[in-house]
């Protein structure tokens, strides 16, 4: 028997992904260096990275397409911020944190290009 959707249904959750992202972020927070530097980027990397999420929940109860719109422009945004804070974390630490920050990078970029083609075909 072949499998169908309707047997082997794989929903893909971009909620759940968001959320599992900004939780690795912060994971990846709670282990870096606590310094000067480090300070304010762990706190603007866990507001940007966290913000992608909470802006597709917004988006996915949006009153009108241009809210929806709106919304996930504002999660491309975040996502794109979220590429500069990890970038900039790399930069200014050991190498011990690069390979994981690259793999967070390598997932803020991809949200970013979802979000990019969710905008490309609501418009």
């Amino acid at each position: 028997m072949t499998e169908t959707k309707l047997t082997n249904p794989k929903k893909y959750d971009l909620e759940d992904r968001t959320y599992q992202f900004a939780k690795k972020v912060a994971l990846f927070c709670n282990r870096l260096p606590r310094n000067r530097i480090n300070i304010e980027y762990i706190a603007q990397l866990i507001r940007s990275s966290s913000s992608v999420g909470s802006n597709y929940i917004e988006a996915n109860e949006a009153l009108s397409k241009k809210d929806f719109i709106m919304r996930i422009k504002i999660c491309r945004k975040e996502a794109k911020e979220t590429v500069y804070w990890l970038r900039l974390i790399m930069d200014n630490n050991d190498s011990n944190f690069k390979q994981e920050a690259l793999t967070l990078e390598k997932e803020a970029i991809e949200l970013k290009k979802i979000f990019s083609t969710i905008i490309d075909k609501s418009t």
